[in-house]
C-alpha cells in the first residue's frame, strides 16, 4: 500500500511541477556550463546503491576531488536550495523504487563505512 501511495503521489507531483522543473533546468543551463543534474551515490533498503538525482546548485568544477559541500553555490542554486526545488528530481528515484517519500534520503556510503 505504501509503494502504491509513493507511485501515485510522486507521479502527480512530478506532473504538476513539470513546468517549474523545466524552468529550473533552463536557468541552470543558462547560468553556466556543466550538467543540469548532480548525482549522489546513496544506499537504500537492503544495502542497494543508487544514484540520487538533484538539480546542480554549485559551480561545475572540473576537479572532481572537491567534495560537493565545499563547492561554490551559484545564484540559481541559492534560489533552488532556498525553495527546495533542487530536490524535485528525486521524484524520479521514487518512481524507480529506489527511495520512498517517507524517509526519502538514502544513506551516504561514506557514513556507513
Amino acid at each position: 500500500m505504501r509503494r502504491l501511495a509513493d507511485l501515485v503521489i510522486a507521479a502527480v507531483v512530478l506532473a504538476a511541477t513539470l513546468p517549474l522543473t523545466l524552468l529550473a533546468a533552463l536557468a541552470i543551463k543558462c547560468e553556466g556550463p556543466g550538467p543540469i543534474f548532480e548525482r549522489q551515490t546513496c544506499i537504500g533498503r537492503g544495502g542497494r546503491r543508487f544514484q540520487m538525482l538533484k538539480f546542480r546548485t554549485t559551480v561545475a568544477d572540473r576537479d572532481d576531488n572537491v567534495p560537493l559541500w565545499a563547492r561554490k553555490t551559484t545564484q540559481v542554486g541559492q534560489f533552488l536550495r532556498c525553495t527546495r526545488i533542487e530536490s524535485l528530481p528525486q521524484l524520479c528515484n521514487v518512481l524507480r523504487s529506489e527511495m520512498s517519500l517517507i524517509d526519502p534520503d538514502g544513506s551516504s556510503p561514506s557514513f556507513l563505512e
